[in-house]
């Protein structure tokens, strides 16, 4: 016979310990004070890194001492190098090379305008003025080149469905949609009442996205000004096929290695469930290059993986009847060569995000093998060369200005000596301006070269990708694949009520639910950028 005492403690009386590990989700009010109080600016956050090695006393450590460890109390000096800018081709033939990895659009028109016809705006109960809206969207869009019509339907929710659920709000929105036009639009700008966290804005996108084939822009409340307009339409175009500007060396076919011979450009990334949320499947997002020479226009394919598995399984599926597969590479292939005009890469960059050095063997070993497997699924014909190339932003390297200590090292510094290993060619490079903060570095490693960059080509290139990213009138930290399949994972996740899947595999004893798939995008939209 046991006895089990319980004692029970007022919460007021009792004391935190300091320095536990926090590891359930944070509040939207949290995410922003974290990310408020990480704002150092670089002279301030130098200071705060030099006074804690100072502090910590790590000469007068025993364990150190005995080991024959001594920790330096200034930083690192090294040499750096600063890759000049790329130069920019906007329409009617306008060059341009950006300053400090800015340039402005207010002036310039888009390279390839689209033309919209039929469209309307739709808004689920903002407080905004739908007329002064859309008067913004055509002034601006047209001051940027495209032909865009006046809206055929300004909607306004009825208030009877605002306190309907999500699905419901959605679904009136269409039939009311369905009433005032008489053809399917080209395109749908809808205005959610909230700016972040909406959560209208999965349905809305799935509703668009794989059951209409409507291609759609959402905005929210808040400061509506020119700037805001201008990149409204930046995305606006690309998603319906435009292109805003490309690289002069793209304009004339000059990339080295990289024009001459046909080249798929990957860009891989995996997204995990957020704190609080282990049984979350995992999204693994892949974006590949089309319309050869161009490296400026992408297709996204999105899976659903098991929880927490960082490495992408389902590159290459093979079918049950052992001819071909339904794999995402296949995809990217089929997709690359016809738009390519008959084209198979002999070539292939592999831009990879999300991995540590101890999953390196890995990516090769089953990532970029699944690659090679799907190739050869595909038909006969020599294996195209490969280059894998890993970025990391989370690391703990800062790099600073030695003579200007309170300004952010330049766009398109880079470090390749020093603080780089010696296994492979590393380097990192912040090819973004850092205005907020302290900029932060990419690590770039190059498991596999086969293609044959330069060193000086293949940073070159990296920093390129960087300002071919349709979505910003700057040089983003990232090469733009990677940031496309970020924003692709992050938009087709919202497809499925995750939080119902957790609920449902952790029911049960050593029951797990499958993973539940994706659904398809409609053929409509299915090789447009819609994550810009």
């Amino acid at each position: 016979m046991y006895m089990i005492m319980c004692k029970f403690l007022v919460m007021q009386l009792c004391d935190l310990i300091p320095l536990q590990r926090y590891t359930k989700a944070l509040s939207s009010k949290q995410r922003a004070s974290l990310v408020q109080q990480s704002r150092q600016k670089p002279h301030e956050k130098r200071k705060i890194i030099t006074q804690a090695v100072r502090s910590n006393n790590y000469d007068e450590d025993p364990l150190l001492a005995a080991c024959g460890i001594q920790i330096e109390k200034e930083m690192t000096r090294l040499t750096g190098r600063v890759l000049p800018a790329p130069r920019l081709i906007f329409g009617n033939d306008v060059g341009f090379t950006p300053d400090r990895g800015q340039w402005k659009i207010s002036d310039k028109i888009l390279l390839d305008p689209v033309k919209i016809g039929v469209w309307a705006v739709v808004n689920f109960s903002a407080r905004v003025n739908l007329n002064y809206v859309s008067r913004e969207v055509i002034n601006c869009a047209r001051r940027k080149g495209i032909h865009i019509d006046h809206p055929q339907a300004l909607i306004m929710e009825q208030s009877r469905y605002v306190e309907t659920g999500p699905i419901i709000r959605v679904e009136r929105m269409f039939d009311q949609l369905r009433k005032e036009l008489h053809d399917k639009p080209h395109f749908i700008l809808c205005i959610l009442p909230e700016r972040k966290h909406n959560d209208l804005y999965g349905p809305w996108k799935k509703k668009c996205l794989q059951e209409e084939g409507i291609m759609s822009q959402c905005m929210g409340t808040g400061k509506h000004n020119e700037t805001y307009f201008q990149n409204l339409i930046l995305k606006i175009n690309v998603k319906l096929g435009g292109i805003n500007w490309v690289l002069a060396l793209e304009d004339r076919k000059a990339i080295p290695l990289v024009q001459k011979k046909a080249t798929l450009i990957l860009g891989l990334d995996v997204s995990h469930s957020s704190a609080g949320h282990s049984d979350t499947p995992s999204i693994a997002a892949v974006v590949g290059s089309r319309c050869w020479p161009s490296i400026s226009m992408y297709r996204a394919s999105v899976r659903t993986q098991s929880p927490k598995m960082e490495l992408i399984d389902s590159l290459c599926i093979p079918n049950s009847n052992g001819h071909g597969d339904d794999g995402i590479i296949r995809e990217m292939l089929f997709e690359f060569y016809k738009s390519s005009k008959g084209q198979k890469p002999e070539q292939i960059i592999i831009f990879r995000d999300g991995v540590s050095e101890s999953q390196f063997n890995q990516v090769l070993n089953i990532e970029v093998d699944q690659i090679i497997k799907a190739y050869v699924m595909m038909g006969e014909g020599p294996l195209p060369k490969i280059t894998v190339i890993i970025a990391q932003k989370n690391h703990h390297t800062k790099l600073f200005q030695a003579d200007t200590p309170e300004k952010n090292v330049p766009p398109g510094t880079v470090v390749d000596t020093s603080i780089v290993n010696g296994r492979h060619h590393n380097f990192y490079m912040c090819a973004h301006n850092g205005i907020i903060g302290t900029s932060r570095p990419v690590h770039y490693h190059v498991l596999v070269d086969e293609i044959g960059f330069g060193v000086d080509d293949l940073q070159q290139l990296v920093l390129s990708l960087s300002y071919v990213y349709q979505r910003s009138n700057s040089a983003i930290s990232i090469v733009a694949p990677i940031a496309y399949a970020h924003h692709a994972a992050a938009q087709l996740s919202q497809f499925i009520k995750f939080e119902d899947y957790a609920s449902d595999a952790s029911s049960g004893e050593g029951v797990v639910s499958p993973v539940p798939e994706l659904p398809l995008l409609n053929t409509d939209v299915q090789n447009s950028m819609f994550f810009c």
